[in-house]
């Protein structure tokens, strides 16, 4: 039932609309690309025959397609619209390589996709790959959920399945920069399961995120005219380098980390000498561990006061998502039946951790559980992405299998 050629066109068109999030805009969505990209959904689904199709002031993007004859729970599909504003997004030029036969993929520019860094490639050969000229990302986190998603509902439309349960689309903005589900309700939902589409590769279901908080050190010295410094000039920049310094490097790092390790990480410093600041994230598997984390930046702070007399040092802490395992572990059943899903249609999978976050982190901890689905996606955030059609269409057809076995429960 899905269309293969159809789906292709869908991601192609939705990638070449520039929508990366900023994360100094203080608007809401933070760029005018995810209104654009939306309203293009939005008369999309409106067009295929959707049902309570809405672009909402918030950007958020709703639909139901109820097959005929389901009185099932609904199940709800999200990906999110906005791309990462670590790399230029805007005037994406997607370009197709049919059946790829290994090797390295020129991209221009001089940039390569090599199988020696991307060792995935070597099982995809075969595939219909898309990737771009070398200059920005491709979008496919998490274009290539929003294409499905799309084919899935258009599919589902035109070709109804009696016992399939209702899908519940939606699409957010800002996932990029933690704020997906901002303006959120989830008693809008109306479904009883979530699956986020924004998953690499194939086979794979997420049931684990790390737990996240975000730290802001602030460091607040004093400014002179250098020339009469001495004795008066108290230098926060100063205090901050040390404070970086002070930070584990051999471990606890993202550079040293891998699997269930957690870490801190600085991201972002700005200021002056008058005063400065530090961002860090920390994250870990086990939530309790990010208060050791925290306790472990007041220790160093405080280090830094004794060190640098006259330096004030604030430690700010703000929670951003939690393990969604924590939350799954209740409700074991929205795995299973996605594992179901694959054999029914004699795949295999496997699940999997997160090291990172997702939207359905957040809407778990809101009470719809919602793991995490592959779609075919790789070199995410980077201008040597790609994507893969062929886990593209076998996404699809695992969600329409999944749609199916929630019906029959």
């Amino acid at each position: 039932m899905i269309q293969r050629d159809r789906l292709l066109e869908r991601f192609l068109r939705y990638v070449r609309v520039g929508s990366a999030a900023d994360p100094q805009s203080a608007t809401y969505p933070s760029s005018p690309g995810q209104l654009v990209l939306g309203k293009l959904l939005a008369e999309e689904l409106i067009a295929m025959g959707a049902t309570d199709v809405e672009h909402d002031c918030h950007g958020l993007v709703w639909a139901t397609v109820n097959p005929a004859g389901s009185s099932a729970r609904a199940v709800l599909l999200n990906a999110h619209v906005d791309t990462s504003p670590e790399t230029p997004g805007d005037g994406c030029n997607p370009e197709v390589v049919d059946c790829y036969a290994g090797g390295q993929i020129s991209l221009g520019n001089g940039i390569t996709i090599d199988p020696a860094e991307s060792p995935e490639l070597n099982d995809l050969i075969g595939h219909t790959l898309i990737t771009t000229d070398g200059s920005t990302l491709l979008g496919g986190d998490d274009k290539a959920g929003v294409a499905v998603i799309m084919e899935v509902a258009q599919s589902l439309i035109e070709n109804p399945i009696p016992n399939a349960a209702p899908l519940r689309v939606l699409f957010t903005c800002d996932e990029e920069i933690g704020a997906g589900t901002k303006h959120l309700d989830i008693a809008k939902v109306s479904a009883c399961v979530g699956y986020t589409l924004d998953g690499g590769g194939a086979g794979t279901i997420d049931v684990e995120t790390f737990s996240a908080d975000m730290a802001i050190v602030r460091f607040q010295g004093r400014n002179t005219h250098p020339s009469v410094g001495k004795g008066k000039m108290i230098n926060s920049l100063r205090a901050l380098g040390a404070f970086l310094a002070g930070l584990p490097h051999a471990t606890l790092s993202p550079e040293t980390t891998a699997d269930r390790e957690g870490f801190l990480h600085p991201y972002h410093i700005s200021g002056g000498v008058q005063n400065s600041e530090v961002h860090l994230i920390l994250r870990d598997f086990q939530t309790s561990r990010l208060a050791t984390y925290a306790d472990m930046l007041r220790d160093l702070a405080h280090k830094i006061e004794e060190q640098y007399l006259g330096i004030q040092v604030s430690v700010e802490i703000k929670e951003q998502y939690r393990n969604m395992g924590d939350v799954l572990s209740g409700f074991p059943l929205a795995a299973d039946l996605a594992e179901q899903a694959f054999k029914k249609l004699g795949r295999t999978c496997r699940r999997d951790i997160i090291r990172g976050g997702t939207d359905g982190a957040l809407m778990s901890a809101m009470g719809l559980p919602t793991p995490n689905l592959s779609v075919g996606q790789y070199n995410i955030h980077s201008v040597r992405e790609y994507a893969s059609l062929n886990q593209m269409l076998e996404a699809a057809e695992h969600a329409l299998c999944l749609l199916e076995q929630w019906g029959d429960q």
